[in-house]
């Protein structure tokens, strides 16, 4: 049996907790064949350009949402969608959720009162972001045990793992057209009876129907809800995993609660809730030397790329000030990373996912009283694209109360 390459040994699970060393190895060879024929591209600036690059495709066989399809196609579809949730520029929509958002996360954490472990995971990093979505979206929050299934089996349909799993990629397939039948009867029942919602906003478009068939209504709403929290569970957890691995910054955020607009910038970077994306290329491209031809399947390794060092100085540094503009002397492109992707793939929940980690990360540092890490590393879930710990168990001393903090905050403004 042929030895593993460096791409299949990311995938296994033993490599789970810290992969980064393996990036850095792959890295050497920025364009990797593996033995099925696809590509691995793992330097930021050949990644940085193909997400520009009209020569790779991001479609797939079956209808799963505007993120697989190519211009101009995707750009009808995601115009249509940013009327009604504010484009990443300007997302007032998103705006207007913050209070609902600290809302939530305060509900959350007073569940947490009179105990003194947690698994932040279960607990919270998961109910926050599904909470959020369907409020956003109108879905109803009591169906989420039927939608948490179907998610289940759609993250074992993704990434490079499931290529050659026909049994997860048919129950992918499956949950994917249980929620599509799901979301057929809840786009009725908003048509029927509409309320403030995103869904709701939708189906009383008429422009809708001018852009969307029935058929890729359903898919766009399953997409949004099943990538509007997916990722977001990774990203809060991966979060406050790194913040209690580095206790100052934690600190920091809980004297300082604007710091941590910095701290989600390099979480997102250093700690990606997403680790690869796949694309088909669709003519011959030449990517640092190396010929990949139409046809092929290119894996664009971003969790590489963010830690790419000929794009950021120490990159296996958890380093937030690395994002304050005052202190781009040396790379003033320093501050970008893929953690949201780019070109016309850049993501279309960044505001939401932006503003429900820097609120949950902001309160958990104020609330939880000397937090500490049960098990380090955590437990870690199965798919290797999708990166981040499934528990992660935490002790702390006790719970402080809003009111307590409110009255220490006024305290300190005499």
């Amino acid at each position: 049996m042929a030895a593993a390459s460096i791409f299949e040994q990311i995938q296994d699970y033993a490599n789970r907790a810290d992969p980064y060393p393996l990036y850095r190895e792959l890295r050497k060879t920025p364009v990797v064949r593996e033995a099925d024929g696809s590509y691995v591209v793992s330097r930021y600036r050949d990644i940085a350009a193909l997400v520009h690059d009209p020569r790779i495709s991001s479609r797939r066989g079956a209808l799963q949402g505007f993120i697989e399809t190519d211009p101009p196609e995707h750009d009808k579809l995601r115009r249509t969608l940013n009327r009604h949730y504010g484009p990443p520029t300007t997302p007032d929509r998103i705006d207007r959720m913050r209070p609902e958002l600290s809302e939530i996360v305060t509900g959350l954490i007073d569940r947490l009162v009179g105990r003194t472990e947690v698994d932040l995971v279960d607990d919270f990093a998961y109910p926050l972001p599904v909470t959020a979505i369907c409020r956003l979206l109108g879905v109803p929050l009591e169906d989420e045990p039927r939608f948490h299934v179907w998610a289940d089996a759609l993250v074992q349909g993704l990434g490079p793992q499931a290529a050659g799993d026909e049994q997860a990629r048919r129950g992918a397939d499956d949950a994917w057209a249980d929620l599509g039948r799901y979301f057929g009867t809840l786009i009725e029942a908003h048509r029927e009876m509409p309320g403030q919602d995103l869904l709701s906003a939708l189906v009383t478009d008429e422009r809708t129907a001018t852009v969307m068939s029935p058929a890729e209504l359903q898919a766009n709403a399953s997409l949004l809800l099943f990538a509007g929290h997916e990722t977001t569970v990774n990203l809060i957890t991966n979060g406050m995993l790194t913040l209690l691995r580095h206790p100052a910054t934690l600190e920091r955020i809980r004297e300082e609660p604007e710091y941590v607009i910095p701290t989600v910038e390099e979480l997102l970077r250093y700690e990606p809730p997403v680790h690869f994306v796949s694309r088909t290329a669709l003519d011959d491209i030449d990517i640092a030397g190396t010929t990949v031809p139409a046809g092929a399947h290119i894996y664009l390794a971003l969790a590489s790329g963010s830690r790419d060092p000929d794009h950021v100085r120490d990159p296996d540094l958890f380093d937030p000030d690395r994002h304050d503009p005052e202190r781009f002397d040396v790379n003033p492109r320093e501050g970008q990373h893929l953690g949201f992707l780019g070109g016309v793939h850049y993501c279309f929940g960044a505001p939401l996912a932006r503003a429900e980690t820097q609120i949950a990360l902001t309160e958990l540092a104020r609330r939880l009283e000397h937090p500490r890490l049960l098990a380090d590393p955590p437990p870690y879930r199965p798919n290797s694209a999708l990166r981040g710990p499934r528990h992660l168990p935490v002790r702390f001393d006790r719970v402080r109360s809003a009111q307590e903090l409110d009255t220490r905050q006024q305290v300190r403004a005499r």
